[in-house]
């Protein structure tokens, strides 16, 4: 029996969706080779005219999948939840699992790991040891990456422009009486970010729960996503989290880049 999937005869049925599979087809042009492209590229690549490539990428930029760079055009973080069962399946353990545990396991502490996506942060791996959080955390949870640690280091990978551009669309909401909601004062929060090296965040997120997180660079040495670990707030939280944590972090963090293959994950780049 002929596999339907794999039969040229079943694009002329009445059940192939063109438009699906063009729609796929775009999103398939974007690889390490070419992970940002004009609106000319993505037609050439996905042999499309160009009149349908735009209406593709822009139907995909509407949903989240695809961002405006200049006149270029790259994916974002949400292309992940295509392929969060694959993701599931895979552990993404391959390649920082077991490095998390070793760490979370050492310092028993929950430790995660982010990517930036628009003015949230994904969650695409997770340790935990406890809950130190009221919601539940796991791969594809979101969270504002303004009052995140990880978020803040993620936001430390983009250049100023990039930045800039954040901030004017950033909207911050006081969840606690710590948080940071002027601009002025996050954009400082986010250059000392830079200077450190690390991010550390007490109880702006929630009540009783503080962070610390290092950026994890891609073989380019631009940031790709952040490690952190989560713990209760106490008197001394800060002092360990500095002292202890932040070089665990940073050591775990150069473990996983020097594991990772060249095209495991793309640069922070401007958000939506």
């Amino acid at each position: 029996m002929t596999d339907e999937k794999n039969d040229k005869g079943f694009e002329s049925s009445p059940d192939y969706v063109q438009s699906l599979a063009r729609g796929l087809a775009v999103l398939r042009t974007f690889d390490r080779d070419m992970p940002r492209m004009s609106l000319a590229a993505v037609a050439a690549r996905s042999g499309l005219s160009r009149a349908a490539a735009r209406r593709l990428v822009l139907t995909l930029e509407h949903l989240g999948y695809v961002r405006a760079d200049g006149r270029d055009y790259t994916l974002t973080p949400r292309v992940l939840e295509l392929g969060y069962g694959f993701l599931g399946s895979l552990k993404l353990g391959d390649l920082a699992q077991p490095l998390m545990e070793e760490l979370s396991h050492r310092v028993d502490e929950s430790c995660s790991m982010t990517v930036l996506d628009g003015q949230s942060i994904v969650y695409v791996a997770r340790v935990p040891v406890r809950k130190v959080m009221t919601v539940s955390l796991g791969v594809g949870a979101q969270l504002p990456a303004y009052c995140s640690s990880m978020g803040r280091a993620l936001l430390a990978g983009l250049d100023d422009a990039q930045l800039n551009n954040w901030l004017k669309a950033c909207k911050p909401v006081r969840r606690t009486e710590y948080t940071i909601t002027d601009r002025s004062q996050l954009r400082r929060a986010i250059d000392e970010v830079r200077t450190q090296g690390f991010a550390y965040v007490e109880q702006e997120l929630e009540r009783g729960l503080c962070s610390i997180a290092v950026p994890v660079r891609n073989r380019e040495g631009r940031v790709a996503a952040a490690l952190n670990i989560g713990m209760r707030f106490d008197a001394e939280a800060r002092t360990r989290a500095i002292d202890v944590l932040a070089p665990a972090l940073r050591e775990t963090a150069v473990a996983i880049e020097q594991r990772t293959p060249p095209d495991w994950l793309p640069a922070v780049t401007g958000t939506q």
